[in-house]
């Protein structure tokens, strides 16, 4: 039984921490696609071939469930995948759903008609090819009303988190919050839209103000998560390991990996 977790790169290292120590009992297969990454500058085609390839070598590993923990995947791929390209007996689901759950306050699988809530304005900071596919607005719209949204797409700091320059990309997160509070001056909240945003999470949060509440998403999909699966036992496949796999040099992922994790995790190829 393994349950696969896919990524651009490091990013969904968030997710893949959150969930392991949620379901400590569920082997987890990690794939990430770091000799591609960032997805977020790419096409909506390139980016659908290379989802397609990961998960399929998620399946191989014995998954029958794949989190597509990139939200520029689950953005611009997911549907059509879901639509015309995963099996029958396969699950693929996406990370922006249980972000909009809490953001909106309602349950898995309310699908009563959108509603007026709490929240007026809300901040996402994104990839520009999350941006740009307006999925989050699209999600948001089937479970609520009146809520104004200002997305901000956040060039370079994928790029400077996966080369591990973090000064860098704690300048960049401050520029971008600047670049979107031009546009939203007081957003309520903020959806941190890429998994890798979590690493910087408390740069977020210092240069949005204490009373912006910052929506991360690992800990809110490894709970979905863990709800999904004791409703379907089923899905959890017939891998028995947990696995690393990168299309990059496994000793460097394995060195990157191993200081975000703060704990050893040896890649290999894909």
């Amino acid at each position: 039984m393994a349950v696969g977790i896919f990524d651009s790169g490091l990013g969904g290292l968030t997710v893949l921490d959150a969930a392991m120590k949620r379901l400590p009992e569920v082997p987890f297969v990690y794939y990430g696609d770091n000799a591609h990454t960032p997805y977020g500058v790419r096409d909506s085609e390139d980016i659908y071939e290379l989802t397609t390839a990961g998960v399929s070598r998620l399946f191989e590993a014995g998954c029958d469930l794949v989190i597509l923990a990139c939200n520029t995947a689950a953005a611009v791929a997911l549907r059509r995948m879901q639509e015309s390209w995963v099996p029958s007996d396969k699950r693929v689901l996406g990370v922006f759903v249980p972000l909009i759950e809490a953001l909106t306050e309602r349950q898995w699988g309310d699908n009563s008609p959108p509603r007026e809530v709490a929240v007026k304005e809300v901040a996402l900071f994104a990839t520009p090819a999350t941006v740009s596919s307006r999925a989050f607005q699209r999600e948001l719209a089937f479970r609520a009303i009146g809520v104004d949204v200002e997305a901000q797409p956040c060039g370079g700091v994928v790029d400077a988190i996966e080369d591990g320059d973090m000064i860098l990309a704690e300048a960049l997160v401050r520029s971008h919050v600047e670049a979107l509070q031009r546009r939203m001056a007081k957003p309520q909240a903020a959806i941190l839209g890429c998994t890798h945003y979590p690493l910087m999470e408390k740069e977020f949060q210092e240069a949005l103000g204490a009373d912006v509440k910052v929506y991360s998403q690992a800990n809110l999909v490894a709970e979905s998560l863990a709800d999904y699966l004791t409703r379907r036992p089923e899905m959890v496949g017939t891998g028995t390991e947990s696995l690393f796999l990168t299309t990059g040099d496994p000793a460097r992922v394995t060195n990157k990996a191993t200081q975000f994790m703060r704990r050893k995790m040896d890649f290999i190829s894909a």
